[in-house]
């Protein structure tokens, strides 16, 4: 398989950050870094608090800024009685063309399952979005040498019930749970291999042509003295950017990163 026969995909995952104002002002610096080479060459989406989704919709739309939107979080079923929760029904009329599902911290501080992110994915799908399924291993397993057998458990549960052609077009997101606002990242090498893993789980699960398209990003603590290193490896298709992605000149270079 040619190594980076896949467009790259760099996300900025804000987190509980930027108001609309904020975030406005950010895509629109972020804008001003971007050239025509780097959208040419790589995928961007920013993935802003649910409250700055229309704002910065609003702002790609009118000044043709091709960057997707994305969302960080959402809920299974289309409506109900969730007080609090997001439907994809709703991020998908917002023209939302990413969700993240099963970031780490969803996982450890609000307790979602496996099960959950299978759902999600689905519900996702559904409405004709891109999960960006994360996926990975908490300091714990890291340390008794489980990280595969973890990371893989996960890819296994998440992709249950969803058809080969489906799982070719997603995008899986390897995040140590150890490396996530520490600081601390995976050596490319680690990265590499546990990457690697999950697309041989793919391979085994939806064959070889989805195992060759789906997209593999690596998060936890990528910044742009690293990104060149980490997107260098042949299985790392991306990065999903946490605290990076805040200022428009350090994601611009994790941009670039991704392209030489």
């Amino acid at each position: 398989m040619p190594a980076k026969s896949r467009k790259p995909l760099i996300s900025g995952n804000w987190k509980m950050h930027l108001n609309h104002f904020e975030a406005i002002q950010l895509v629109q610096k972020l804008s001003y870094e971007l050239r025509e080479a780097d959208y040419g060459s790589v995928d961007v989406s920013v993935h802003p608090p649910f409250t700055d989704l229309r704002s910065v919709q609003t702002v790609l739309d009118a000044d043709r800024i091709p960057v997707l939107l994305g969302a960080q979080h959402c809920h299974w079923e289309d409506k109900g009685a969730f007080t609090g929760e997001i439907s994809p029904a709703l991020l998908a009329k917002l023209n939302v063309r990413l969700v993240i599902v099963g970031h780490s911290e969803r996982r450890q501080l609000f307790g979602e399952t496996d099960e959950d992110v299978n759902r999600k994915v689905k519900a996702v799908l559904k409405h004709g979005m891109t999960p960006i399924m994360c996926v990975g291993e908490t300091l714990d397993e890291r340390e008794a040498g489980t990280t595969e057998e973890r990371v893989s458990g996960q890819v296994r549960a998440g992709l249950v019930g969803i058809g080969a052609g489906e799982v070719g077009g997603l995008v899986i997101a390897y995040e140590p749970i150890w490396a996530i606002g520490t600081g601390r990242n995976a050596t490319p090498e680690d990265a590499q291999a546990v990457c690697a893993a999950i697309r041989g789980v793919v391979r085994e699960i939806a064959g070889a042509d989805a195992a060759g398209s789906v997209r593999i990003q690596y998060g936890g603590s990528v910044k742009a003295s690293n990104a060149g290193e980490l997107l260098g490896q042949p299985d790392i298709d991306g990065a999903l950017v946490g605290g990076a992605s805040l200022e428009a000149d350090q994601f611009a270079p994790i941009v670039r990163a991704a392209h030489g």
